[in-house]
């Protein structure tokens, strides 16, 4: 549905394309990750598992920044997380005010058993997209992340 927002032609073309964007992005997440549901796992708990396999052990605060969340939220994510014994929590050694998160070995299993599916289905979503054409909305994402400021 296009903006009823009464504007100049460039303002209501740029929030139709906005909607639209937004509209796209939460269609595609929906779909990539509604196989989460399946382990009782949120997208957050699952973005959190999925750096820690990929990248190992991090500090809480490198955590939220990695999957774009609040340090408040990552607290309630990992806490959750620590509860079904998928991640534990240690003090670093040389600065006993951070908190370094790592895979249990059950959280290990999980993301293990988890992570080849969710990769085929991103495989599955994005080939809606020729491979060029996949190209040219990664650079188009990026181009739009970046800002006007940074052209």
């Amino acid at each position: 549905m296009p903006t009823h927002y009464p504007g100049t032609p460039a303002e209501k073309q740029a929030l139709d394309v906005y909607i639209k964007l937004e509209r796209a992005a939460d269609a595609v997440t929906a779909r990539i990750n509604s196989h989460l549901s399946n382990f009782n796992l949120t997208v957050s708990q699952f973005g959190v598992l999925e750096a820690l396999y990929h990248l190992g052990a991090m500090h809480q605060n490198e955590l939220a920044e990695k999957i774009l969340k609040s340090s408040g939220n990552m607290t309630l994510v990992i806490d959750n997380l620590s509860k079904r014994n998928l991640v534990k929590r240690q003090r670093d050694t040389e600065d006993r005010r951070r908190v370094q998160v790592h895979l249990t070995e059950e959280g290990q299993a999980l993301i293990a058993q988890i992570f080849p599916r969710h990769v085929q289905i991103v495989v599955d979503v994005m080939g809606t997209l020729t491979s060029d054409e996949q190209l040219q909305l990664d650079a188009l994402c990026r181009k739009v992340g970046l800002g006007a400021d940074e052209k």
